[in-house]
C-alpha cells in the first residue's frame, strides 16, 4: 500500500480496496483493487489530475456512459465510473493474461497465424465500436490484452478523454495525446475529425510490429516519429521477414496509407483481407510458380483483343499441363489487364516467382508475337523472344513459348508433357478464331454471353466437326444455362450430347472429361460423373473445373466433408469467389462454424477482388451479401442484396441467393417470396435447396414445404 496515494485510498474506500499499482501512462494510472460490493478483483484506472481538470466531471461521466454501452467479446467492458474527491476513475475487469506489449518485449516477433488472429479479434472489436460512434484513438500493444487465446482491447474511456482534448495536440515538448509510434497522420496533424480509419492505421502499425519486431516508424523523439508517419514510406515487411509473404505485406501497406481514403473502408474490410491473405508465404512458393498476364493487343483493330486474350489463355492452358509448374489462374492473372503497375509488384501480388508478359499484332495473314519472362525477385529477364510468322503458325508459337518458359525455368519436359503441349486442337484457323471468340463470351458468364459463346463454338464446329474443345465448350455453355437460367431439359440434352461427342473425338482431353462429368451430374448420375472428374484430374491435376464441379455434385448429394475438400482444392488452384463461398457453406452445413466464419471472410475478400473488375456481377454481389450476413454485418448484407436485385431483377439465381439472405436474417416471408421468384424463373435444384444451410430457418415453414412438394419431380 505504500505506493498508493492516501487520497486515492480515502476517496474510493466506500467501494474499492486499492491493493497495488499495475502500471501508468501519460493520462492515467491503473491499480489492482477489490470490488467490495461484488467481491471480485478489478482494475481501477484513475485519470491524472491535470487531465481530469481539463476534461471536467460532467463530460467525463457523459462520455464514459457511451463507452459503457459497448458490449463485445473483444472489448474489455466497463464495470463502473465516477468522481471521488476530485478524482475521475473507471473500473474494468482484471484480466489475468498479459498485455501484447509484454508479449512483444519477451518474443519480439510473433508467429504469423497468431499475429493475424490477434489483428482480426481487435479489428472486429473496433469495427463494432465504430458502428456505435466511438473511435478508440489509442490502439497500441499496451492496450491489447491476451487471455486464453483471445485478444481484447481496453481503454476506450481514455479514448473519449483524448477526444475532448483534441484541440491541444501537444501538451508539452515531445508529449502527445495518443502514442506517437501508432498515431495516424491525421491524428498527428489534427486537421480534421477522426473516424475509424485512424484506428485502422494504428492497428496496422501493431500488426507490423508483431511481424517485424518494431513499429513501422521509430525515432529519437515523438516529433521525429510523427514526422515519419506523415512523410516517410513504410519499409517492406518481407525485407526483414520474407516468409510472411506479399499478401500480408500489401494489406498492411494499404492500411498504412497516408490518406484515409486510400485505406480500406472499414475495419471489417481490413479484417477480411488480413484473414484471406494469410497464405502468401513467399518462402514456400514453388520455384516454378508463374503468372501469364493478358498479352497486349497491338493490332490496328481494337476488336482483335479476343485474339490476344485467347492466345494468352492458350499459353496458360499449355503450362498447366506441366507437372512441375504452379500456374496462376486466368481469373487472377487477367485482373491486371491494362494495368500500368510494375511487373515485380504484380508478381508479388500474385504470389509467384516469375511473370510472362507479351503483345500480339495481327495484320492480314501475318502475326507478330513478343514475349518475355521476368524474374519477380530482381526484375531481370529470364527469357524473351519475338516471333514474326504467318497466322497459320499460331499453334507453333504457343508451343514454342511454353517450351521456352519451361527451359528458362530449368524444367525437363517428359514425352507425355511435350505431346500435350504440342497437340494441335484444329487444323482450321477460322474454326480456331471462332473458338477464341467463344471463349471471350464464355468468361463473361451471363445468360446472353453464354448463348453467344455457344453460337461461336457451333460456328467452329461447322468448319471443323472434329474440334473436340469446341464440343466441350458447347457442353459447358448448355450445362451452365441449365443450372442458372431455366433448367431447360433441351439444354441438358445438348450438354450431354456435346460432352459425349467431345470425349469420342479426344478421350485424352481433361476438358472433355470435366465437361462430361458436369453434364451427367445434372442428371444425378453421380457415379458416372465422379469417374469423369477423376479422369480429368488424372489427365491434368492443375485444372480447376473437375474439382469445382465434383464439389458441387458432392454438396448436392449431402457429402459435405468431401465437398469441403474439393472446394478448398479448387480455391487453391484458382482464386474463384464461388469456390471460397461454397467451401464456407459446406463448413456451415457440417456445423463447423469457426472454420465457416474464417472461410466466409476469405470468400468475401475474393468477392471484393472480383467486383473491382466486375462491379455488375449480380451473382457475386449476392454471395457477398450472404457472406456479410454470416459475418454479422446484417445492414450491409441487406444493402448488397438490394444492389444485386437492382443489377439484374430478372435473374432467377439472384432471386434464390437473396432468398437465402432473408432466411439468414430471420425474415421468412421475404425469403419465401424470393424463392417463389426463383422457381418461376426456372432456378430450382431441390436436392441443393434441401441441404443448403442458408435455408435452415425455413425448414418447418409450410410454404417452404409446399415449394419442395411441388418440385419433387425436379
Amino acid at each position: 500500500m505504500t505506493d498508493v496515494p492516501k487520497q486515492l485510498v480515502a476517496a474510493l474506500t466506500h467501494r474499492y480496496v486499492i491493493e497495488r499499482p499495475l502500471g501508468s501512462g501519460g493520462m492515467a494510472t491503473v491499480y489492482l483493487a477489490r470490488d467490495m460490493k461484488h467481491n471480485r478483483q478489478v482494475a481501477v484506472k484513475v485519470l491524472r489530475a491535470e487531465h481530469a481538470a481539463e476534461l471536467g466531471t460532467e463530460r467525463f461521466l457523459r462520455e464514459i456512459g457511451i463507452v459503457a454501452q459497448l458490449s463485445h467479446p473483444h472489448i474489455l467492458s466497463l464495470y463502473d465510473s465516477g468522481e471521488a474527491d476530485g478524482l475521475l476513475y473507471f473500473a474494468m475487469p482484471f484480466v489475468e493474461g498479459e498485455s501484447l506489449r509484454r508479449r512483444l518485449e519477451r518474443e519480439t516477433q510473433l508467429p504469423l497465424d497468431e499475429a493475424i488472429s490477434i489483428t482480426v479479434d481487435i479489428a472486429d472489436a473496433l469495427h463494432y465500436a465504430h458502428s456505435h460512434g466511438v473511435v478508440h484513438r489509442d490502439v497500441k500493444p499496451g492496450n491489447i490484452l491476451l487471455d486464453a487465446g483471445h485478444a481484447v482491447i481496453m481503454d476506450f474511456g481514455i479514448a473519449l478523454a483524448d477526444r475532448a482534448l483534441v484541440g491541444e495536440r501537444v501538451t508539452e515538448e515531445g508529449a502527445y495525446l495518443g502514442t506517437p509510434e501508432y498515431m495516424s497522420p491525421e491524428q498527428a496533424t489534427g486537421e480534421h475529425e477522426l473516424d475509424g480509419r485512424s484506428d485502422m492505421y494504428s492497428l496496422a502499425c501493431v500488426l507490423y510490429e508483431m511481424l517485424v519486431g518494431q513499429p513501422p516508424f521509430v525515432g529519437s523523439t515523438a516529433r521525429a516519429v510523427i514526422a515519419k508517419h506523415i512523410t516517410d514510406p513504410v519499409a517492406p515487411i518481407t525485407t526483414v521477414r520474407p516468409e510472411v509473404g506479399v499478401g500480408i505485406e500489401r494489406t498492411v501497406n494499404r492500411a498504412l496509407s497516408k490518406q484515409p481514403a486510400d485505406r480500406f473502408a472499414t475495419l471489417a474490410d481490413f479484417a477480411e483481407v488480413v484473414a484471406g491473405s494469410a497464405g502468401s508465404d513467399v518462402a514456400s512458393l514453388p520455384a516454378r510458380s508463374i503468372a501469364v498476364l493478358a498479352f497486349a493487343n497491338m493490332s490496328a483493330d481494337p476488336d482483335d483483343e479476343y485474339f490476344s486474350d485467347g492466345l494468352s489463355d492458350e499459353i496458360i492452358n499449355a503450362l498447366t499441363k506441366i507437372e512441375d509448374f504452379n500456374v496462376v489462374s486466368r481469373t487472377s492473372a487477367f485482373a491486371f489487364k491494362g494495368c500500368n503497375e510494375d511487373i515485380r509488384s504484380i508478381g508479388r501480388r500474385l504470389n509467384v516467382r516469375s511473370v510472362l508478359e507479351g503483345s500480339v499484332r495481327r495484320a492480314g495473314s501475318r502475326l507478330r508475337v513478343t514475349a518475355q519472362l521476368i524474374n519477380v525477385d530482381d526484375g531481370y529477364h529470364l527469357w524473351s523472344e519475338r516471333y514474326d510468322r504467318e497466322l497459320e503458325d499460331v499453334f507453333a508459337i504457343q508451343d514454342e513459348i511454353a517450351e521456352s518458359v519451361a527451359s528458362a525455368l530449368e524444367v525437363v519436359l517428359s514425352d507425355e508433357e511435350k505431346r500435350a503441349i504440342q497437340k494441335v486442337p484444329t487444323q482450321h484457323l477460322q474454326a480456331y478464331d471462332y473458338y477464341l471468340r467463344g471463349r471471350q463470351f464464355f468468361y463473361q458468364f451471363r445468360r446472353k454471353s453464354l448463348e453467344f459463346a455457344c453460337e461461336m463454338f457451333n460456328e467452329a464446329i461447322a468448319i471443323d466437326p472434329d474440334y473436340a474443345l469446341a464440343h466441350a465448350g458447347v457442353a459447358d455453355c448448355c450445362s451452365f444455362l441449365y443450372i442458372y437460367w431455366g433448367s431447360n431439359q433441351q439444354d441438358l440434352q445438348r450438354a450431354e450430347a456435346a460432352s459425349q461427342r467431345a470425349l469420342e473425338l479426344d478421350p485424352e482431353s481433361a476438358e472433355a472429361h470435366a465437361a462430361r462429368g458436369l453434364a451427367v451430374s445434372l442428371s444425378k448420375r453421380y457415379d458416372e460423373s465422379e469417374r469423369e472428374f477423376k479422369e480429368a484430374i488424372k489427365l491434368n491435376p492443375n485444372l480447376f473445373e473437375p474439382y469445382y464441379f465434383d464439389a458441387r455434385a458432392q454438396f448436392q448429394k449431402g457429402e459435405f466433408e468431401r465437398a469441403v475438400q474439393l472446394f478448398e482444392q479448387a480455391a487453391k488452384l484458382q482464386d474463384d469467389y464461388q469456390a471460397h463461398f461454397f467451401a464456407a457453406q459446406s463448413y456451415a452445413a457440417l456445423h463447423r462454424m469457426d472454420e465457416a466464419t474464417a472461410t466466409y471472410r476469405r470468400a468475401l475478400a475474393a468477392i471484393r477482388r472480383h467486383m473491382e473488375l466486375n462491379p455488375d456481377d449480380a451473382r457475386a454481389v449476392t454471395m457477398g451479401a450472404v457472406s456479410l450476413c454470416r459475418l454479422g454485418e446484417k445492414r450491409e448484407g441487406l444493402e448488397w442484396g438490394q444492389r444485386a436485385v437492382a443489377i439484374d431483377p430478372e435473374d432467377a439465381g439472384v432471386s434464390y441467393n437473396v432468398a437465402c439472405l432473408f432466411a439468414l436474417e430471420g425474415e421468412p416471408e421475404e425469403a419465401i417470396r424470393y424463392l417463389e421468384e426463383a422457381v418461376r424463373g426456372g432456378f430450382w435444384h431441390r436436392e441443393w435447396a434441401e441441404r443448403d444451410p442458408d435455408l435452415d430457418s425455413l425448414r418447418d415453414h409450410p410454404k417452404f414445404q409446399a415449394i419442395l412438394e411441388r418440385q419433387r419431380g425436379s
